[in-house]
């Protein structure tokens, strides 16, 4: 048998970790999972799970993650939904089928996800957002299938409100409520008539300064849609840390019709943000397989830049989670830079320096 490199062999351990941790998560629950036990699990020494994750809770996160991209490769829906409240409907049944039961053997796996995220700033703030961009998201796609009804991102965040109640009282109350009514709630949001308003203009705005740089992106991938990312083409790119991902939305409003918008998601602590954005992204993808036609998804893409590539392509060299920078891109060059609040607004926008 051929010997493995050594990028082999640490992906294969990375492997076994990520099995054996699964196996103690279940079973066990975060809390009183052990380190030395998955290990043990693993057939590895304990500093061998240490050189693959920094800690239990990104190895925890981490695990979430792999099962969230199994979940998002599932074939995608053949029926999804024609309508604001169809999507809306398929996206809550495919959320309340996979609710697991209290006999389930995984049923403890996701439990502790919210407590681990509420006990710290750390990844409370990150969560906050990554959960603001799937209700963007979702809700540009919700108004591409009805353009009458205005912007309807606050009837995403409220299908995703009650969504997530309703996970969290099959966690702590098995039984309680009617999947059945959960999914006709979530059918009825778009009809409630929901306040809703995007401005012409943010609060705040950039000026975007003329450069005249090489476009050089590095290869990529598209968390959104699970493929390569198409960076050759003219567009904005959005260097966005895990504080500031809302703001993509002011990218993808602002730039004209046939401009690609790119994000590219940084932190300033990827060993522990980068498995809970992983997590965040496979589940939207998973959500808008199961429930939008590919015609509808929004004109974004979305890559996990953990090691900062795209961005130092982009001009960014240090990057952090306050990041906000975007670029506009033609014909091959930087043209357009524009940096802090409301960067992507003036960057898609056109907003130059007076």
């Amino acid at each position: 048998m051929a010997r493995l490199t050594r990028a082999e062999a640490q992906e294969r351990n990375r492997a076994k970790v990520l099995e054996a941790a699964r196996d103690e998560f279940a079973e066990r629950g975060f809390r009183d999972a052990k380190i030395d036990v998955i290990a043990e699990r693993a057939e590895l020494t304990r500093g061998a799970v240490y050189s693959n994750f920094p800690g239990k809770r990104a190895l925890y996160f981490a695990v979430l993650a792999a099962a969230a991209e199994r979940t998002s490769a599932e074939p995608r829906n053949q029926d999804p939904g024609l309508s604001a409240a169809e999507a809306l409907g398929a996206l809550a049944g495919a959320w309340v089928a996979r609710l697991p039961l209290a006999t389930d053997p995984g049923a403890r796996l996701g439990a502790d996800l919210m407590p681990e995220i509420l006990a710290d700033e750390l990844t409370r703030r990150p969560y906050a957002q990554l959960m603001r961009f799937e209700a963007i998201t979702l809700g540009l796609a919700l108004e591409r299938l009805a353009p009458r009804d205005g912007r309807l991102v606050r009837v995403a965040e409220a299908a995703l409100t009650t969504l997530h109640g309703a996970s969290r009282l099959a966690a702590v109350a098995p039984g309680f409520g009617e999947p059945f009514n959960v999914v006709r709630v979530c059918e009825s949001l778009p009809g409630l008539g929901l306040p809703d308003e995007w401005p012409s203009e943010p609060p705040i705005v950039a000026r975007a300064r003329p450069v005249d740089e090489r476009w050089e992106p590095p290869p990529a991938g598209d968390s959104l849609r699970d493929s390569a990312a198409r960076l050759d083409g003219d567009g904005v790119v959005a260097v966005l840390g895990l504080h500031r991902l809302s703001a993509a939305e002011e990218a993808i409003r602002a730039a004209p019709e046939g401009d690609a918008v790119t994000v590219a998601v940084v932190t300033g602590e990827p060993a522990e943000l980068s498995p809970l954005t992983h997590l965040a992204l496979a589940e939207l993808r998973g959500h808008l397989r199961q429930a939008f036609p590919a015609s509808t998804w929004p004109r974004v893409q979305v890559v996990r830049d953990d090691t900062g590539a795209l961005a130092a392509a982009a001009g960014v060299t240090a990057v952090s989670d306050a990041t906000e920078t975007a670029v506009r891109v033609r014909g091959g060059r930087i043209v357009l830079r524009a940096e802090g609040f409301g960067a992507c607004h003036a960057a898609a926008a056109g907003v130059r320096l007076p």
